[in-house]
């Protein structure tokens, strides 16, 4: 199986690129320096040069307050960007996996979103991640759309690293109480990639580790499994306002991978103290 990895130098792209190289596919990780996403004729020569089973598309345009003002940009990569990749897998007659994100839903409620929910992104960068998700489902029959949150991995930079780096110089923290959602970490969410790579159960899925909490829960699980005595102050999102309007309700049903029969990703706790173990060895 020949897999073609976007966004290698990323979080996620980088951890895919390991786990399957572990099972022994032909894999290419790839990044800006090899081919623009928003280059179609640039992206055309170097899918149909090599002739990938998979596509495995992880880069993005993610930084979410500058797209509020850089909406072009984030659109010609998040959905233009996509759909040259889409195009030229309809062409090449290769899968393709599209991560996309929790931000495509309205995120107010307590309601755990189900995949075919409706959607009402409240910010730039969800928005063209649902054009992202428009564009692959109007060219594909083979696809996997998958939907994640809260992302943390070894290679780049996260909200629980930045967490253990202020506990060096800080007795309290002050983090928002009010954000509910689930951590997705990149070496769960790769093995579970994988398998998608590997099957025919086309679709759309929600895929972070099991479990929900706030950002200041995670964080006081950060500190308590790391003896980190940093205590956390729960504040309101109000407390830290910001160019791009947050999600309150991140919750995402994964009932979607039991009826394809994937497995669910480990609990986040679980999952957090496996990542500290990683970050101490790195």
């Amino acid at each position: 199986m020949k897999v073609l990895v976007t966004g290698v130098t990323g979080q996620l792209g980088y951890d895919c690129v390991k786990e399957l190289e572990l099972r022994g596919a032909d894999v290419r990780g790839v990044s800006s320096k090899d081919f623009s996403l928003t280059d179609y004729e640039a992206a055309r020569k170097y899918l149909t040069e090599w002739k990938p089973d998979v596509v495995m598309h992880c880069a993005a345009y993610t930084a979410v307050d500058r797209a509020e003002d850089e909406r072009e940009r984030c659109e010609n990569v998040n959905a233009g960007g996509t759909r040259n990749l889409a195009a030229i897998c309809r062409d090449i007659d290769a899968k393709m996996i599209y991560i996309s994100t929790d931000y495509v839903f309205r995120g107010d409620g307590e309601q755990f979103y189900e995949p075919a929910d409706e959607k009402a992104p409240q910010n730039v960068y969800g928005q063209t991640k649902l054009h992202g998700e428009q564009a692959v489902q109007e060219l594909l029959t083979k696809y996997f759309i998958v939907r994640i949150s809260w992302v943390f991995g070894i290679n780049g930079k996260n909200f629980i690293k930045t967490m253990l780096k202020l506990s060096e110089t800080h007795d309290e923290l002050t983090v928002v109480d009010d954000q509910i959602g689930s951590p997705t970490y990149t070496r769960d969410l790769a093995v579970l990639l994988a398998d998608m790579a590997e099957s025919d159960h086309y679709g759309v899925y929600h895929a972070t580790n099991e479990g929900i909490c706030s950002w200041a829960e995670l964080a006081a699980e950060v500190f308590s499994q790391a003896g980190r005595t940093t205590k956390v102050t729960p504040v309101p999102s109000t407390a830290y306002p910001t160019r791009a309007v947050r999600p309150k309700n991140s919750r995402m049903s994964k009932d979607c991978l039991d009826a394809a029969g994937f497995k669910h990703l480990p609990r986040w706790q679980d999952a957090v103290g496996r990542y500290l173990i990683e970050l101490c060895a790195d």
